[in-house]
């Protein structure tokens, strides 16, 4: 990965972990899941609405490291107006992704997550609110 698209997925990283996107309680909400990563302490809760099987709306809360923050404010973006067939395929794509260390051009912002790959104890993060969201649409 050359220097200039490691900045920029970093920036785009600190990005989403200080200006979450998607971020806060959604009420009224269809579905509702918590997810908790003990080898961190991460915590998170998802809220989304679910309508003729399309997510209509989608908000999270939580606390936790930077990564696993980013990629929850960026997985909002990514799925929200998806039907939930096609967010479990971003989700299946994402973690394929992570656990091969190959980036994948149809994930677009996403990508900004491909170095975790790198950092094996760190995967756990990244996926937290993906495998949360696989919970709460299941």
């Amino acid at each position: 990965m050359s220097a200039l698209l490691e900045q920029m997925y970093k920036e785009i990283l600190l990005d989403h972990q200080r200006n979450p996107r998607n971020h806060g309680k959604l009420e009224p909400a269809t579905r509702t899941e918590f997810g908790h990563n003990p080898s961190c302490g991460d915590q998170l809760e998802i809220n989304l609405l679910l309508e003729q099987d399309c997510i209509t709306a989608i908000r999270f809360t939580g606390r936790g490291c930077t990564i696993s923050q980013a990629s929850a404010s960026l997985m909002t973006n990514a799925i929200q107006g998806k039907s939930k067939s096609e967010a479990l395929g971003i989700a299946q794509a994402f973690t394929q992704m992570l656990r091969t260390g190959e980036s994948n051009s149809s994930l677009g912002d996403l990508n900004a997550l491909i170095g975790v790959a790198k950092l094996h104890a760190r995967v756990k993060c990244a996926l937290l609110a993906w495998q949360t969201l696989e919970l709460a649409l299941g």
